[in-house]
């Protein structure tokens, strides 16, 4: 009895902890970077490959919003806090390119497979080009970069001879789950973490990104299929 006992307490212990991480991280998030975010649905205990939303073909599961939808994405910490004390392992997703409440917005993001990306940051590195902050997800990585309009995006795209099919874009309207969300397909991490004390992360122009890693996956030959 003892040893059941025993183990219930440090699962909830271990529990707290990362209730404790996630609600610490959502902080930082929205009351010092001000970037809105709200929680995401949660992977189906039953099966952490299925999502908990009723899509049972969802593609991204427990790494999107459901209820509350995105437009609930927010900066305010009486809010974060209430979601996070209700659902203590809810996934932390950001609302791309919103606005939050001190009129600022959050960043977007570029993402592509991960082992494309993992070959192109090698590259850009080896340029010394300066990157901001990377998610790593299993099987993506995502940059971020200043928020762009999708007129910006669009002559972007259009002045290129030639975009990767595996590129996807996180503007206004586009949501990324953040460190260190949980998720059915694994954990959420940073492959590159943002300054330590950051008031706020700096993160490059999107046409500086968009430029340099279509034209290192050329150069590398990697051009992994759209996962």
């Amino acid at each position: 009895m003892r040893e059941i006992l025993g183990r219930r307490r440090r699962l909830l212990s271990r529990r707290k902890d990362k209730g404790s991480e996630f609600l610490g991280a959502a902080l930082t998030f929205a009351t010092e970077w001000q970037w809105p975010v709200l929680p995401g649905v949660a992977p189906d205990p039953q099966g952490r490959a299925r999502c908990a939303c009723p899509d049972p073909e969802c593609t991204v599961p427990g790494a999107h919003p459901f209820d509350p939808g995105l437009l609930a994405a927010t900066t305010d910490e009486r809010m974060v806090r209430w979601w996070w004390g209700n659902r203590p392992a809810a996934p932390i997703v950001l609302a791309t390119g919103a606005t939050g409440a001190t009129g600022g917005k959050a960043p977007c993001a570029v993402s592509l497979p991960a082992l494309a990306a993992s070959h192109a940051l090698a590259l850009l590195d080896r340029r010394g080009m300066r990157l901001g902050p990377v998610v790593a997800a299993p099987t993506r990585w995502a940059l971020l970069v200043k928020p762009y309009s999708m007129e910006q995006l669009g002559e972007l795209l259009y002045a290129k001879d030639f975009v990767p099919g595996s590129l996807r874009f996180h503007g206004e309207g586009g949501y990324l789950a953040l460190p260190p969300s949980e998720t059915g397909q694994g954990a959420i991490r940073w492959e590159r973490a943002p300054l330590p004390g950051s008031a706020k992360p700096w993160v490059p122009d999107v046409e500086a990104v968009v430029d340099a890693v279509i034209d290192a996956l050329t150069r590398t030959g990697v051009n992994a299929p759209e996962l």
